[in-house]
């Protein structure tokens, strides 16, 4: 048999309510404290609009620094210089140069064999010789017509003497009985003859100097035009040895060795080295901002040179704008047309303003909109941009430095004003 125990219970007093409540209480408490603190956060994502996955967005943080406003761009050398040579008559054509060649200015690279241009020289000069001539003897017919023009007037004057001696012998005559009425009245008008004839050949010799000055002008005016006429022809055969306009390097020849050409073809190109420029390309956006003299860097393999916008085209070809870019100095040894270097345009500089990395937020808001991301939510504020770059946008307001921002994978957002990030 077990032996009894009742001796050794005792009796044990009931614990109080609270304390058998407590651990209920506390966990109570707890589950408020916690509600409390999540139910911001479950206000932000029960008031979202959409959801999105975060790994799937391009997030980028606003930071206040320098921002520099440039376009970068791939383009080719040619040259700014760079003239055709044109045939000025039409002929053979002898090249004294190849492509490659380097030339100096004014040297003959091409000779054009034209015998109809030297044949019609050859009859013009002739033409011109016997245009002399006739001026030379016209000349010489002037001094003649001169001396027989004065030979008549001393004539004259020899005959009115004599006349006028025979009127003062016949009057004396008369007055003694010799002579009749009759005779002294012809003598008489044989002196006015003679003073008649002495008048007309005085008159003459006042106006024979000037029929004899036209004759001679106009002799001499005919030569003059034909020996501008030989002149002319005589700079067209001259032509007809191509010299390089420039020093440089002889580019492309555009006809082949002995080739017949008609005139106004054109035959080869001359590069002046010393004058290469980069022809670049550059988005349409850009364009407006390109002014000749602003500041550009080239660089090829490493190697960097000073530049500056020299030129820009006045239109626009599938988006893009044509723009020249020379060199600030010296054009760098061994550079080749249409070789290909890199540029890199400095469009405009700010110091200690608000930047962040530029992406399609920009067009999808037109500037105005960003995903400012908060927790777990992005929220959509209004913002303000300025300039932009390649690379970077300028925030004028609605950002502070610090902010992450959904600069790409908005399209699904649809707008919404809160977004859940998951």
């Amino acid at each position: 048999m077990f032996r009894e125990t009742t001796a050794q219970d005792r009796v044990i007093a009931a614990a109080p309510v609270w304390q058998r409540r407590a651990p209920w209480l506390a966990a109570a408490a707890l589950l408020i404290v916690l509600l409390a603190l999540a139910l911001p956060a479950a206000r932000r994502v029960l008031s979202a609009e959409a959801s999105a996955k975060l790994a799937q967005l391009n997030v980028a943080t606003v930071e206040r620094g320098d921002f520099v406003r440039d376009v970068a761009a791939d383009g080719r050398v040619v040259a700014a210089v760079s003239p055709t040579l044109y045939a000025s008559a039409a002929g053979t054509v002898t090249l004294k140069a190849q492509a490659g060649d380097r030339v100096e200015r004014d040297t003959v690279i091409a000779v054009i064999d034209s015998p109809e241009l030297a044949n019609r020289l050859a009859q013009e000069r002739a033409q011109l010789a016997a245009l002399d001539i006739d001026w030379q003897r016209a000349r010489l017919q002037a001094r003649r017509q001169q001396m027989t023009v004065q030979e008549a007037v001393d004539r004259a004057v020899v005959d009115r003497k004599t006349a006028a001696r025979e009127v003062e012998r016949s009057r004396k005559a008369f007055e003694q009985g010799a002579y009749s009425e009759l005779q002294v009245l012809r003598n008489e008008d044989a002196l006015e003859k003679a003073d008649f004839a002495l008048s007309r050949a005085r008159e003459d010799l006042k106006l024979e100097p000037e029929q004899i000055r036209f004759d001679i002008e106009s002799k001499k005016l005919a030569r003059d035009r034909q020996q501008l006429l030989v002149g002319d022809l005589a700079r067209q055969v001259d032509q007809l040895q191509l010299r390089a306009p420039v020093s440089g390097q002889i580019g492309q020849l555009l006809i082949a060795e002995r080739a017949s050409v008609a005139r106004d073809a054109p035959l080869l190109t001359v590069v002046d080295l010393s004058r290469l420029e980069l022809e670049i390309k550059v988005p349409e956006s850009f364009a407006r901002d390109l002014a000749p003299g602003i500041p550009a860097q080239i660089s090829n393999a490493g190697k960097q040179w000073p530049g500056e916008i020299s030129a820009v085209s006045p239109e626009v070809v599938a988006g893009q704008v044509a723009a020249r870019v020379r060199f600030a100095g010296a054009v760098p040894e061994g550079l080749r047309q249409n070789q290909r270097l890199s540029a890199r345009v400095l469009l405009d500089e700010k110091k200690n303003v608000l930047t962040v990395n530029r992406g399609p937020f920009v067009d999808a808001g037109a500037g105005r909109v960003a995903y400012v991301i908060r927790g777990d939510v992005a929220e959509r504020v209004a913002i303000e941009t300025g300039a932009t770059s390649l690379n970077k946008v300028e925030i004028l307001n609605g950002l502070q430095a610090g902010d992450r921002i959904v600069i790409s994978g908005t399209d699904d957002f649809k707008g919404a004003a809160r977004v859940v990030l998951h």
